[in-house]
């Protein structure tokens, strides 16, 4: 877990502040410096075109993590990734003759409930290719251990670039309208700079010929879309739903209620970028107790670390009410049901990797059908009870269900699973925290409220997990971090 650890707390490092620069701009400058509208527009724009990231990628990403390792030739790598360049465009060549033939038809159905939507639509395409690519080159600097600058890239780049251009609109420099391309464009670049490093980190020569096992590639990368495309659906479908039945506004209230609630991810994203590489290698070498190993080890070091963040963001979530416009609060509840589903998510650990990497990631293509039918179904039920609130408890409801069915899944084909004595123990205290992080009130500014509740409940959790040994990785780091200060 060496490596882990090391490309990991980088990773921590670099989403800790894309998360700071992230909370500032959807909590502060796109409330307050942009029509709720357009925050309501750029949302459902991005969201869609996230949704259908996966199908552009055809699945060529994944593939590049799984099978990388397996070659032992520079010349078969250089086949593999030259492919990996150019399979995407037999589906995004004809798709986007099939969106410039059609438009108006796709746009009119977009933009029924809000017309706002209709001359933007085709950005959905352009920033769903964009995005594709940029996966595809940053999957190429992975599987070479190179996960740093791609993170920076994927997690900071573009939240820097819109806290420029919020600014520059509350500046008249710029309009909402051109906001909008602005943040196209913001995609573009990132996609360019990612394919640089790729090219830098490994240069291949290009060889269009076909790799050893061609078909065995494009028959995973077809069964991986879908698990792709579930995973993206049940991050973005609520925001595509709502819009279809919901004023635009709406799509901006949720917005900054979801990503509060999904603050509890930051670590489980930071730490998958290098173990995604390190199971395929496992699996691949046929090295059953590093596979084990990988698995309990990123499940109870997630469910702490995320454990943490779940506790703070529920405790303070009243306290940081009171900086947003009040009608952008009232979402206690859609905060609760979202990081209760990012948590459990994260308790699962590499759980994902284990199946997409192994002779059974057939069962996602199922899998992620009936999970994409359910969220959709969900969806289109508890949004017209519920509201806004309705689309979080669909989410919450499939995480809980569809991830119980992978741990089952995986214990049974592997005969392993993430739980440990010390699991339980995690889940109590985090339970008990959050309980009183909840209940606790001071009558103080907002501000010293929020850093009085953190540093009281993060130290007194921190803690009692070190005094417990918990995690035999966050010990040994804690450890070394202590000799250190004594040097």
């Amino acid at each position: 877990m060496g490596i882990v650890l090391k490309e990991s707390y980088k990773n921590t490092i670099t989403l800790l502040i894309a998360i700071l620069v992230g909370a500032v701009n959807t909590l502060f400058l796109y409330v307050y410096f942009l029509e709720v509208e357009y925050y309501g527009l750029v949302t459902f724009l991005c969201s869609t075109a996230f949704m259908i990231k996966p199908l552009m990628a055809l699945g060529v990403n994944h593939s590049i993590v799984k099978f990388f390792s397996s070659f032992n030739s520079r010349v078969e790598i250089d086949k593999f990734l030259t492919s990996a360049i150019w399979l995407p465009l037999l589906l995004i060549v004809p798709l986007g003759l099939i969106c410039v033939l059609f438009y108006d038809t796709i746009s009119g159905l977009l933009s029924q409930e809000n017309s706002l939507v209709r001359p933007y639509t085709y950005l959905i395409f352009l920033v769903a290719v964009c995005t594709a690519y940029f996966e595809i080159f940053y999957a190429w600097a992975r599987v070479h251990l190179k996960s740093v600058f791609g993170n920076v890239l994927k997690e900071l780049f573009i939240r820097s670039m819109v806290t420029i251009l919020l600014f520059a609109v509350y500046f008249n420099i710029i309009s909402s309208h051109q906001f909008v391309l602005c943040l196209v464009a913001a995609y573009f670049a990132q996609m360019f700079i990612m394919m640089c490093y790729a090219f830098k980190t490994y240069t291949p020569k290009i060889n269009f010929k076909r790799p050893e096992n061609f078909d065995e590639v494009v028959k995973y990368s077809l069964y991986i879309i879908m698990a792709g495309s579930a995973a993206t659906i049940l991050i973005d479908i609520d925001k595509f739903m709502i819009p279809q039945k919901e004023m635009i506004a709406q799509v901006a209230f949720y917005a900054v209620a979801v990503y509060i609630g999904s603050v509890i991810e930051i670590p489980g994203r930071a730490m998958s970028q290098i173990v995604q590489p390190l199971t395929a290698k496992a699996i691949n070498d046929k090295k059953e107790d590093e596979v084990l190993g990988l698995y309990q080890r990123t499940s109870i070091t997630l469910l702490i670390v995320s454990g943490l963040l779940f506790i703070l963001v529920n405790a303070n979530l009243e306290s940081l009410n009171m900086f947003l416009p009040k009608k952008y609060t009232g979402s206690f509840w859609i905060v609760l049901m979202i990081s209760t589903a990012k948590l459990y998510h994260m308790f699962l650990g590499n759980n994902g990797a284990i199946i997409s990497n192994s002779k059974y990631y057939k069962v996602l293509l199922p899998y992620g059908l009936l999970m994409a039918v359910s969220v959709v179904l969900l969806n289109n039920w508890l949004i017209d009870v519920l509201g806004i609130a309705g689309a979080s408890l669909s989410t919450l409801i499939v995480v809980m269900v569809f991830n119980t069915i992978k741990l089952i899944y995986v214990k049974k084909k592997f005969k392993i699973q993430p739980t440990t004595s010390k699991t339980w123990i995690v889940l109590f205290f985090i339970i008990v925290f959050t309980g009183i992080g909840i209940f606790l009130d001071f009558q103080f500014h907002p501000v010293i409220n929020i850093f009085l509740e953190s540093v009281l409940l993060g130290l007194s959790y921190v803690l009692v997990i070190l005094y417990f040994q918990l995690s035999t990785d966050l010990t040994a780091l804690y450890h070394q971090f202590k000799s250190k200060l004594k040097n």
